[in-house]
């Protein structure tokens, strides 16, 4: 699968390319969580392992690279179970002058190539966060409340306590619960137009400001990708960053240091381009129709051991 998806790349001439994975900085994203450490060599301060490639992938596209790829190791912490491993592996790539309709495309193809063909006999669909929404749930996103999106959740007094009122998180809660479980699991799905205040590092769409120029990819219940045209502006990004940090203040989760050094990449200028990233071990999941993340890893996490 890895010699797979490094021809599709040079077939399509997009360069592979290497970034480093400890930094001094960690994602904002509030429901994602850094591993840090502490590092000697530097007077014992802390360092982050990336999440994604994706910060210093676009450092290098404002300095002039041209289309790339990333196939990398990647740690997320707090991610442990039948999907989720806090160190996994991620295909990551970025196309100059591409729009949201051909990094859709593009992504598919390269999910399809990936796939063996027994699992996708039908074509893919397409359709907007919105439509999931109504169509699997009952309910539109644009204008239900909590107390309406609980209920679509199917969330009891215990749940809703829990949650509060950040509608993001029940927005997800549905997503996750509701449509997920109704999607295909003989085609890829494609999810599109995520509401604006969940663009992350999307651009806006410049037709509907109310969504942004993001999607998801799936098989059934499965989120194979996340992609989006990139936003360009740097202090519409930093004010999100921000926006992120007091989230995470709510919610209690620590706050973490933000990427100045792409902000300053960002002000030299980024050419318009889209990228996506792309869950590698979970496509070898489907491949090899399991259903447990660690039995498709060489070497899963290691729990440790009680004495």
């Amino acid at each position: 699968m890895l010699e797979a998806a490094r021809k599709f790349f040079a077939a399509r001439n997009v360069l592979e390319v290497e970034t480093p994975i400890l930094g001094i900085s960690a994602v904002s994203d509030p429901n994602i969580d850094s591993i840090h450490a502490l590092l000697q060599a530097d007077g014992g301060r802390h360092r982050y392992l990336h999440t994604s490639p994706e910060y210093r992938m676009k450092r290098l596209l404002c300095a002039g690279y041209p289309d790339i790829y990333s196939i990398c190791k990647v740690f997320r912490d707090g991610e442990a179970g039948k999907r989720h491993q806090p160190e996994f592996t991620m295909a990551e790539w970025y196309r100059k002058g591409y729009g949201l309709d051909d990094m859709i495309r593009e992504s598919c193809d390269f999910v399809t190539q990936l796939l063996e063909s027994q699992w996708l006999p039908r074509v893919a669909v397409s359709m907007s966060y919105r439509e999931a929404f109504i169509r699997h749930a009952g309910i539109d996103p644009w204008h239900a409340d909590c107390s309406a999106l609980a209920e679509a959740a199917r969330a009891d007094s215990r749940l809703r306590s829990a949650m509060g009122d950040d509608r993001d998180d029940w927005l997800d809660l549905v997503m996750s619960s509701r449509i997920g479980p109704a999607l295909d699991k003989d085609r890829l799905t494609v999810i599109y137009h995520y509401p604006a205040q969940q663009a992350a590092l999307a651009r806006i769409n410049p037709d509907d400001s109310s969504v942004a120029d993001r999607f998801e990819l799936f098989l059934g219940d499965i989120e194979l990708a996340n992609g989006y045209v990139e936003l360009l502006d740097p202090d519409i990004q930093w004010r999100r960053w921000q926006t992120d940090q007091e989230r995470r203040r709510r919610k209690a989760r620590p706050l973490v240091p933000l990427d100045e050094a792409l902000i300053g990449a960002l002000r030299s200028g980024m050419p318009p381009c889209a990228g996506v990233a792309v869950g590698f071990d979970r496509l070898l999941m489907i491949n090899e129709q399991c259903e447990d993340i660690a039995r498709i890893q060489t070497f899963a996490f290691e729990r440790s051991q009680s004495t």
